[in-house]
């Protein structure tokens, strides 16, 4: 296993699609992906203002299958760092908490603006969007990211998804 630690925002667990490829790159070893029961209520808690057609018991198998995939992924006693941080929506306090606890040099969100760098530098950790994160697992090692991507696409039965429809969802999760 690679010597960098990753915490995911909850902003990066909901759409679906993004959140699976997520876990398939968590899955070749490359980094240690992390996140805490207060990330996946957030995502969680946002999947079910818009898709009431899911359950929270759907919702709570996901959890289940992400804690139980990935080795070691919850951080845990990090809230005692929460009321010291100082990021521009306190909301995200939590994320940067988990992150020092966990000694994660990156966490992977869309809301970079809430993250900034003058703040997380103090810490060793940086925020990156997804669309960078990826691209530069890609540097670090194309073949397992690439069989990542292929186990995951081959791994999407309903409906199946040709290699142009798979980019396009990519792309409409913000992944140029």
């Amino acid at each position: 296993m690679t010597g960098f630690t990753v915490v995911y925002d909850a902003c990066v667990l909901y759409p679906a699609p993004l959140r699976d490829l997520l876990m398939h790159l968590a899955l070749t070893d490359l980094y240690r992906a992390k996140w805490t029961a207060q990330i996946h209520e957030e995502w969680i808690g946002n999947v079910l203002k818009v898709r009431q057609d899911l359950t929270r018991e759907q919702l709570e198998r996901t959890r289940q299958l992400m804690d139980g995939s990935v080795r070691d992924c919850l951080v845990t006693g990090y809230q005692f760092l929460i009321p010291s941080l100082q990021l521009p929506d306190q909301n995200d306090n939590h994320v940067l908490a988990a992150a020092i606890r966990s000694q994660a040099s990156i966490i992977v969100t869309f809301n970079l603006k809430d993250f900034p760098a003058s703040e997380l530098v103090k810490y060793d950790t940086e925020a990156l969007h997804p669309d960078e994160f990826i691209s530069d697992l890609i540097d670090l090692n194309p073949a397992k990211v690439l069989d990542a991507v292929s186990r995951h696409r081959r791994s999407l039965k309903n409906p199946p998804k040709s290699s142009k429809d798979y980019l396009d969802t990519l792309l409409q999760q913000g992944l140029p």
